[in-house]
C-alpha cells in the first residue's frame, strides 16, 4: 500500500473516532461540541484537499 493511501485511510479513521468521541460526549462537552465539530470537519476538508493536490494531474510532467 502506497503512502497516500495510508494518508487517506488514517485521515478517514481519525475523522470517524473524532466524530464518535464528539457525540458520544456531547453532553459533557455541552457548548464545545459546535466549535470542536466545526474544527473536525475543518481538518478532514483540508486534509483531503492537500491529498487531492498532491494527485492534480496537472503537475505531472
Amino acid at each position: 500500500m502506497n503512502r497516500p493511501n495510508l494518508q487517506i485511510l488514517f485521515t478517514v479513521a481519525l475523522a470517524l473516532v473524532g466524530a464518535f468521541v464528539l457525540f458520544h460526549y456531547k453532553t459533557v462537552l455541552g457548548i464545545l461540541v459546535l466549535p470542536l465539530f466545526i474544527a473536525l470537519v475543518l481538518f478532514v476538508t483540508l486534509r483531503f484537499y492537500r491529498l487531492m493536490e498532491k494527485d492534480d494531474p496537472r503537475d505531472q510532467s
